[in-house]
């Protein structure tokens, strides 16, 4: 029996890898930032992620503190841990092999999800959708939450802000040639070590941010993070060791595919997601 695949069915199928895609590409893109830039495997990267999502949910429990102001202060709490990270551990593997800068920040992947295991167990936490983009709208093909359509918007404005920032700016092109020729950039006075440092915590700043995005859709547990970390690994690869614009649209297009594959092979329409 034949299988008629409805432009519908393809529209479904697009909006929801979107979805899907939004966090993809904003991972990646930290990950390309510390992987395809700094040389530097960061496995720990999903573990920044998961610690995004749960200093939001813990702002909100114990501090009252709400999701728009957790915007900024999560990020700001990651990014400032990944800069510790890089100043007393990942510093000392410059140079060397990328199977240690693996080991270490996979060890430590591990030890900080088993922390939060320890103080949270695996059962997630609920996030609350912020009061203002509750509710959907019905776009004819399907029923789209509106804070699912404002983190789709919000990680294309970010990720695109980015890629100007470190491909136009004279700080991103510091940054690229320190990269390239250390030694000639520290002629010209700049602080390549504070610059590799305030980079790292830019990466990991990113997955702090995603996790604050995606705790409201996502449950905040600390396995979510390891169960995201290879696919966004792949999009780092797949669009480009240190190639940002390839990250960016690897991470969409991965999206996308999964779920068009998803709802193609079951041969039924794709589910709308539910209200928040």
């Amino acid at each position: 029996m034949g299988f008629d695949l409805t432009w519908e069915m393809l529209a479904q199928a697009t909006m929801l890898g979107l979805m899907n895609g939004a966090f993809y590409a904003l991972l990646s893109l930290g990950l390309c930032i510390t992987f395809g830039i700094l040389d530097i495997v960061n496995f720990a990267h999903g573990a920044m992620y998961m610690m995004g999502a749960f200093v939001a949910w813990m702002l909100m429990s114990y501090l009252g503190i709400g999701f728009w102001p957790s915007l900024i202060i999560a990020p700001l709490a990651i990014g400032l841990f990944g800069m510790l990270i890089e100043r007393t551990m990942v510093m000392r593997l410059y140079g060397l092999h990328h199977i240690y800068g693996l080991l270490l920040t996979f060890g430590m992947a591990r030890v900080i999800e088993g922390i939060f295991r320890i103080g949270y167990s695996v059962s997630g936490q609920r996030y609350p959708v912020p009061e203002a983009l509750r509710g959907g709208v019905d776009l004819g093909f399907i029923f789209m939450p509106i804070y699912r359509l404002w983190v789709i918007g919000a990680s294309l404005v970010i990720c695109f802000g980015i890629w100007l920032a470190i491909n136009k700016t004279r700080l991103g092109s510091y940054l690229r040639a320190s990269i390239e020729n250390a030694p000639l950039v520290r002629a010209f006075g700049i602080n390549v070590p504070r610059l590799v440092t305030l980079t790292f915590g830019l990466g990991a700043g990113l997955a702090g941010l995603t996790g604050v995005l995606a705790a409201p859709i996502f449950s905040v547990s600390p396995l979510m993070g390891s169960s995201i970390i290879v696919v966004v690994f792949a999009v780092v690869v797949i669009g480009g060791l240190g190639s940002i614009m390839g990250s960016i649209m690897g991470g969409f297009a991965l999206g996308i595919s999964l779920w068009r594959w998803c709802c193609c092979s079951s041969r039924v329409a794709c589910p709308a997601p539910r209200p928040e």
